[in-house]
């Protein structure tokens, strides 16, 4: 009697599990496609609040760090948000000769009408505030354009409901978002005039350069003319501590084209991006242009280089990209030290006594002067 009882009871509990596995089943095949949909709509809705609000704060950043240091009478607000959404349309590549004097060109003009706007907005702001203004700014546009383009997609998947629209911005959400707070801290640096990861190269540089006479050779551009074991070593560095980068491509040739080409080594030092797994402010060395960018300095230096058959090479300071504009770690201040005895060993076993030599230290200089 007990033993069909408990039979009894056990086939209830399979009929019922194989009834609500049908009903899952048929459950997914129908509706599994939606509610993935549905999903992925939620995850990125979150993002996309979380972005506006890192869009948000930065732009009451860059508000108050301009009526802070601008000190003009009335709201500067409506010209903020005017800068805001300032777009670039790049040169057509469709024919590459001369493309990269014009884009060349038109990072000239975005940079002088960018200066400019800041003259108007910050009347009082002096020139090495001016930049850090402009590198507040740069921050502030960039997290507008990551936030728009995130919820374009979330409205656009809401409104239509197709996986693979939602799907585009879900698969880069957890890089996009990190990203979005790598610019937010970028933001806090720039205002507060604070050394950043990317001014590692520039530190590098300006260790050698401290003490001694520079002069501008390019826009932005400083050299200074130094000794290192008999070699004649023409350092340069972007002009700070505002938060300038400068024409490094311009200051080479200029250098090399004034010396006849009569140079024996380019050494370039710059924060490189580091792998998971990759320690923070470990250096490495290699050969090339070690510089980002869109590609306009890095043009310029190969093409003089190869022209008089200068051999180029680099040492990385590698970081995270939220270390790269997150104020300087003291892993990558370290690093700086070891990058410097490494340019000096460089020097020393591969250049000759009376050889010229030019150092070049990339990266933002905010923070970081000479």
């Amino acid at each position: 009697m007990i033993a069909s009882l408990f039979g009894q009871e056990g086939d209830i509990l399979n009929s019922i599990f194989q009834i609500v596995y049908l009903l899952s089943f048929f459950l997914f095949m129908f509706y599994g496609q939606k509610i993935q949909t549905l999903t992925m709509l939620r995850e990125v809705g979150n993002a996309v609040r979380k972005l506006k609000t890192l869009k948000d704060d930065s732009r009451q950043l860059a508000i108050d760090t301009i009526t802070e240091l601008g000190k003009k009478d009335g709201d500067p607000t409506p010209r903020i948000d005017h800068l805001l959404e300032y777009f670039t349309v790049m040169p057509k590549s469709l024919d590459p000769l001369g493309f990269v004097p014009k884009l060349e060109h038109l990072i000239d003009v975005r940079d002088l009408r960018f200066k400019n706007e800041i003259k108007i907005i910050a009347p009082e702001a002096d020139k090495i505030q001016t930049s850090n203004i402009e590198g507040v700014l740069e921050v502030a546009l960039g997290l507008n354009s990551i936030y728009k383009i995130v919820n374009h997609f979330y409205l656009l998947g809401k409104k239509t409901m197709n996986l693979y629209v939602i799907m585009q911005v879900q698969m880069q959400l957890s890089m996009i978002v990190r990203t979005a707070e790598a610019y937010s801290l970028a933001g806090k640096a720039f205002a507060q005039g604070q050394p950043i990861g990317d001014g590692a190269g520039a530190l590098v540089a300006a260790r050698l350069m401290y003490g001694h006479e520079n002069k501008e050779v390019a826009k932005n551009i400083l050299a200074s003319q130094i000794e290192i074991e008999g070699r004649d070593i023409f350092v340069i560095k972007a002009n700070g501590p505002g938060a300038n980068i400068g024409k490094y491509g311009v200051a080479i040739r200029q250098i090399i084209e004034e010396n006849d080409g009569k140079v024996a080594m380019v050494i370039m030092v710059d924060a490189a991006g580091k792998l998971e797994g990759e320690i923070s402010g470990s250096t490495a060395e290699g050969t090339g242009s070690v510089i980002g960018g869109l590609g306009v300095d890095a043009f310029i230096i190969e093409e003089t280089s190869s022209k008089y058959q200068i051999p180029v090479n680099g040492v990385a300071i590698k970081q995270s990209m939220e270390e790269s504009v997150a104020p300087m770690t003291k892993a990558i201040f370290d690093g700086v030290g070891v990058a410097l005895a490494r340019v000096k060993r460089i020097i020393h076993e591969e250049t000759r006594k009376g050889d010229l030599v030019i150092l070049v230290g990339v990266g933002n200089t905010v923070g970081i002067g000479q």
